[in-house]
């Protein structure tokens, strides 16, 4: 089993590792991705490397983890949660759809699914630090908006997975097979507008 690295001491050259840690597994993915290669992407000795990460699995929870962490502190900035209900869903819908298509998640939900028979621990990284942060997020939205009486949900949890399945529609299964991985924005916008509606259809009052 992995050990945690909660306790590393992060600095300079930490940030330099995990910058080009990140470049490295975007551009070769994590079979393919070289110690040697990450060393020279950021710029430090192999010793440095190593001091701060002993297994490249490691490193690469790292990377997903502070990535994924990112993009949640940004999604969030991004929606004003006193807006009217619909509103603040059309936005959500967006900061959803936005971030599953981005080149980021993109390439480490494949790397995840192809490494996890090996290493569930990749995909679980993914998972804890991505999708199950976001489903946390939306429960609590509706949590409030059920007791504020403006839906109407008996299982939130359910609720909240459905919402985010409804932010995928056509674009995660084209995606995901390679039909297409660049989307315009009024192709988002029509998504997480259905998305809002089907939802607000189901559970609106």
């Amino acid at each position: 089993m992995l050990k945690d690295q909660t306790h590393i001491t992060r600095g300079r050259k930490f940030d330099q590792v995990l910058t080009g840690a990140r470049s490295v597994f975007l551009r070769d993915g994590f079979e393919g991705a070289s110690v040697d290669d990450i060393a020279k992407e950021a710029a430090v000795s192999k010793a440095t490397l190593y001091k701060y990460f002993p297994d490249k699995r490691l490193l690469f929870q790292e990377v997903v983890q502070v990535e994924c962490r990112r993009q949640a502190e940004t999604a969030r900035a991004q929606v004003d949660m006193t807006g009217p209900l619909d509103a603040v869903l059309q936005s959500a819908a967006m900061q959803i759809v936005t971030t599953i298509t981005s080149p980021f998640n993109q390439r480490f939900f494949r790397i995840c699914v192809a490494e996890s028979d090996r290493f569930p621990e990749l995909g679980r990284a993914f998972y804890e630090s991505g999708p199950m942060l976001l489903r946390a997020d939306i429960s609590a939205f509706l949590a409030d908006a059920n007791a504020g009486g403006v839906l109407r949900v008996t299982d939130i949890p359910l609720a909240a997975d459905q919402f985010v399945e409804l932010c995928k529609a056509d674009i995660f299964p084209r995606m995901v097979f390679n039909i297409a991985t660049t989307f315009s924005k009024e192709e988002l916008r029509r998504i997480a507008k259905g998305a809002v509606e089907t939802f607000l259809a189901r559970y609106g009052v």
